[in-house]
């Protein structure tokens, strides 16, 4: 401990570039990957909102269990199928996969392609099963 201390103040410079290099590499990647909301706010827009829920996961992971209502597109499928979701352009859509890091860049991917209202759940079907929120199989 007493070691990187003193490197911190021997090399305060060098520190303070690679802190500004990791805010800014977090700052680009949450940005990258668009809005995140958690299982509260997402069964907000469910309810309220009529959103759609986007599953991207296996079609294996998406038959032992998904939200209700979920549309189900596989990540690898999403470029042939994605106009399939053209009538829910109105609509929020909450992309949901399995952890929530893939579904960054479809949302990413869903705006490119003209729809304004995507977030994607955090932390995926984990957490929303981790919250003991419905799932059908």
């Amino acid at each position: 401990m007493e070691q990187l201390l003193e490197f911190i103040t021997n090399n305060i410079m060098l520190v303070a570039a690679w802190g500004l290099t990791l805010a800014m590499l977090l700052w680009t990647e949450q940005n990258k990957a668009g809005k995140s909301v958690g299982t509260h706010e997402a069964t907000r827009l469910i309810n309220k909102d009529s959103a759609v829920i986007l599953d991207i996961r296996s079609k294996k992971e998406f038959v032992s269990g998904h939200i209700t209502d979920a549309v189900h597109i596989p990540v690898t499928e999403l470029d042939k199928r994605i106009t399939e979701l053209d009538k829910h352009k109105q609509k929020p859509i909450i992309v949901v996969c399995n952890i929530g890091q893939t579904a960054g860049a479809v949302s990413k991917k869903l705006k490119n392609a003209g729809f304004e209202n995507v977030v994607r759940l955090s932390g995926g079907m984990t957490e929303w099963k981790a919250q003991s929120l419905p799932v059908i199989k």
